[in-house]
């Protein structure tokens, strides 16, 4: 299937269906009285976050969303029937933006979270209402009030606890496959991830989190280069950002520590509350070097003219060297986090 992250639809409620204004009319019953009815309720449209559904691909063929109108009132005292609601199911983690006023109106993330996106109209009044001591025959009436009708933005932000960034090639693809169940597809030319994978990593027999792995960046992302940063919404849930750096690229030009800098200037660029988020530094394809001397050198060498000062790991994503022990720290700080919240 493919992966749809943003939609725009069109959602109109129905309208309330029109009182009545009636009288009573039956042999050997003299006055008798208004009996109009109301009209029923519209019908809402209602969203609801479903676990089932990965996708917003679904709304970017069907944009329009309608539902019925109120029954109008009869007489004899019979209301209209109401209409039925219209349920949209989403996939959790989307964010429904009003696109005329730039409101954020539901932000679904737990699975069964319901909103309403557009409110049906409420039916009119029958005659029966204005009836009085001094108004016997009454003719009002009051016709449905007109459902709410929106032009709405979907946006689906995955929910993951973890995300990885990096260059192109950089090895997110295959080091989700070594610790996770998810199948990435793993290639070696640049840009093999063209939309984002979760995978559930199980750190400990009692610990376990997602890890999202979204498109590489390149310099100039933010302007549109490569893939953009399109894809970087899916990662503003996450806890922690792991930031995969290639030790060993197969061109020697390539600079890693000038790479590095310029994915955090892309990241900064995006969303400063992003850039914020815990990050550390994934040294990957450390297998790649043979010499444990020359090996060590690299690292310090990055390590230096980043100026890191966080938590610095080195792995082989391919071989699964350092990526159980890198997952158990990842692990435990999930864990310290989520204590800390709940206090």
């Amino acid at each position: 299937m493919k992966f749809i992250d943003e939609a725009r639809i069109q959602v109109k409620a129905g309208d309330g269906g029109r009182g009545m204004a009636s009288f009573r009319r039956e042999k050997f019953v003299p006055e008798g009285g208004p009996d109009g009815g109301d009209g029923g309720r519209g019908g809402s449209i209602i969203a609801i976050a479903d676990r089932n559904i990965n996708t917003l691909i679904d709304y970017r063929f069907a944009r329009i969303h309608r539902a019925k109108n109120g029954e109008p009132g009869r007489g004899s005292d019979q209301y209209g029937k109401g209409a039925d609601d219209v349920i949209l199911r989403m996939p959790v983690g989307t964010v429904v933006v009003d696109e005329i006023t730039g409101e954020t109106l539901a932000d679904l993330a737990r699975d069964g979270e319901k909103v309403v996106l557009a409110k049906g109209g409420e039916g009119g009044l029958g005659n029966l209402h204005f009836k009085s001591s001094t108004n016997r025959a009454p003719r009002q009436y009051t016709t449905g009030v007109e459902g709410e009708e929106r032009e709405l933005k979907l946006e689906l932000k995955v929910l993951a606890d973890v995300g990885l960034l990096g260059m192109p090639n950089a090895g997110k693809s295959t080091f989700i496959r070594a610790v996770s169940n998810a199948r990435p597809k793993v290639a070696d030319y640049p840009f093999t991830t063209l939309h984002p994978n979760l995978g559930v990593v199980r750190a400990t027999d009692t610990v376990d989190f997602v890890i999202a792995d979204v498109p590489g960046l390149i310099a100039g992302a933010a302007d549109g280069a490569g893939l953009g940063i399109q894809f970087l919404k899916h990662l503003q849930r996450t806890h922690l950002l792991l930031h995969l750096v290639d030790l060993a690229p197969y061109d020697e030009a390539v600079d890693p520590v000038a790479d590095a800098r310029a994915i955090v200037g892309e990241l900064k660029k995006y969303d400063k509350a992003l850039y914020a988020k815990p990050r550390w530094l994934v040294l990957n394809k450390i297998d790649l070097i043979p010499s444990l001397a020359e090996r060590e050198r690299r690292v310090k060498d990055v390590v230096r003219r980043l100026r890191w000062k966080g938590p610095v790991f080195t792995i082989s994503a391919m071989s699964g060297d350092g990526c159980r022990s890198l997952c158990r720290e990842i692990g435990e700080y999930l864990a310290q986090r989520r204590l800390a919240e709940q206090e």
